[in-house]
């Protein structure tokens, strides 16, 4: 179980003060806390007198806070065990997509025009392949060969026998996670993250070890200290470049410092790459994660490319690419060899796409904060970094309702618990900038209408059991 300390406690409830009866404000503060996941249900609360003397406060205020807290469904209180964070709804489950519909649940870039004369290419090399069986679990010898060069390129030496070809990201982190963790190890996760990544560990039994991150502040580093040196997981998945859904990077010592505390721990990192090379600053290329320490890296060419061509890799040390190959077969044979070739064929001119999704993607961008700043003006915006999705604050708890109020106007999205660990972030939700100029004003508009009907009628309660498939 997750201990929050009374110090730390204290420093995550900066302004509490400033509202009407102390103990109302500071359970407020705390239930906002835990909506928002910067703590993470099932995380136990300091004792009452300890609290009390880190905020120089009578236990008193500090017991009444706990009682509106525990009254609300926001903890759970037991004589020898504490006093533990919970959320007092369901997390959303996915619905089915209806067509027609306009879809912002998926952060995803329109196909390269490139596609099409790569695809023609691939079919005309075909031939030579066909004398062999097609079943492959490691990948065909030219594109590991084009993707360990790509890594070098960027300031990773690497050879081709690091490299595994997947189907795609989401494979590649569901066979790492059954095969590098054992069923009950715990796994160190971002808070937010990706939705399917949280499905994939939880799939392969893991117990969640959540760490928060946020739009302006990056990441909790004491929290993301403390959770390795406690309770020293078996996996991390993180997301340090680009991270979705908020589009921050961590910083060139935290990657340092995480990597090795991770070395010293025993913990096995997986950085999700799928973006890291869309960052949209101007400070240039950045370098793999494994270059400032041991991981294994996981990329694609979905959110670069077009999300049809389904072609991920795993870039690991040998040993582990080992008893990946061994593993694989449980649960399929090998990547699609057509669409292997069609990557083989763009990776030659990878840097000139790159280049041309990221000015695409400024443009979204700039395009979305001035549609959502003039039309939801209320909203806390943030400027994303890079990625896909800006991840804005809505100000209030109603992001499901909100989703919900959505499909009914025409547009489907992801609330925000759909990419938190036991449901916070019903005050946010994920917007991507990522779509055409015209898709876009409509998704906002939508957006705008939903609002409105949900400012009007708010219900006592965020909407369970709702949300979308999420990209």
């Amino acid at each position: 179980m997750n201990l929050v300390s009374s110090r730390v406690l204290a420093s995550l409830l900066t302004g509490w003060r400033d509202g009407g009866v102390a103990y109302t404000s500071l359970a407020g503060r705390i239930r906002l806390l835990a909506l928002d996941g910067r703590i993470a249900a099932g995380t136990r609360l300091p004792a009452e007198r300890e609290l009390a003397a880190q905020l120089a406060v009578s236990r008193t205020t500090v017991t009444a806070a706990y009682a509106e807290l525990r009254d609300a469904g926001y903890l759970l209180s037991t004589r020898g065990s504490g006093s533990v964070v919970q959320l007092p709804f369901k997390v959303p489950v996915q619905s089915e997509f209806q067509p027609g519909f306009l879809d912002f649940s998926k952060a995803t870039l329109p196909a390269i025009p490139g596609i099409v004369a790569a695809a023609q290419q691939a079919v005309e090399q075909l031939p030579t392949y066909l004398g062999d069986s097609g079943f492959d679990p490691v990948g065909m010898p030219a594109l590991r060969e084009a993707l360990a060069e790509r890594y070098a390129a960027r300031g990773l030496p690497t050879e081709p026998d690091q490299i595994m070809v997947t189907i795609g990201a989401q494979h590649a982190i569901a066979l790492i996670a059954r095969t590098v963790m054992a069923r009950g190890d715990r796994a160190l996760i971002e808070n937010p993250t990706y939705p399917h990544a949280i499905d994939n560990l939880k799939s392969a039994g893991a117990r969640l070890v959540p760490v928060s991150v946020t739009s302006d502040g990056g990441w909790d580093e004491l929290a993301l200290e403390q959770a390795i040196q406690r309770t020293s997981p078996s996996l991390g998945y993180l997301m340090p470049d680009n991270h979705n859904p908020t589009g921050v990077t961590m910083s060139v010592d935290l990657k340092q410092k995480v990597l090795s505390l991770a070395a010293r721990h025993g913990t096995t990192v997986i950085a999700d790459e799928t973006m890291g090379e869309l960052g949209l600053g101007s400070d240039g290329p950045v370098l793999p994660f494994a270059a400032h320490g041991n991981a294994i890296l996981v990329g694609s060419v979905g959110k670069t490319v077009w999300g049809g061509v389904r072609v991920g890799w795993i870039r690991a040390d040998r040993t582990i690419i080992q008893r990946l190959i061994r593993a694989r077969s449980a649960g399929d044979l090998g990547t699609p060899l057509l669409e292997q070739l069609i990557v083989l064929n763009l990776l030659r001119d990878f840097d000139a796409i790159l280049d041309s999704r990221r000015a695409y993607l400024r443009e979204g961008r700039a395009r979305l904060e001035r549609l959502l700043h003039e039309r939801l003006p209320e909203w806390t915006v943030p400027h994303a970094g890079g990625g896909l999705t800006t991840w804005v604050n809505l100000g209030h708890a109603v992001s499901s309702q909100l989703a919900l109020a959505a499909r009914n106007e025409g547009l489907v999205i992801a609330a925000g618990p759909r990419f938190g660990v036991d449901g916070a972030f019903e005050r946010f939700m994920r917007i991507p900038f990522s779509y055409s100029a015209d898709e876009t004003e409509r998704g906002v508009d939508a957006l705008a209408r939903a609002w409105a009907t949900v400012s009007r009628h708010p219900l006592a309660q965020p909407a369970p059991d709702f949300a979308s498939s999420v990209v």
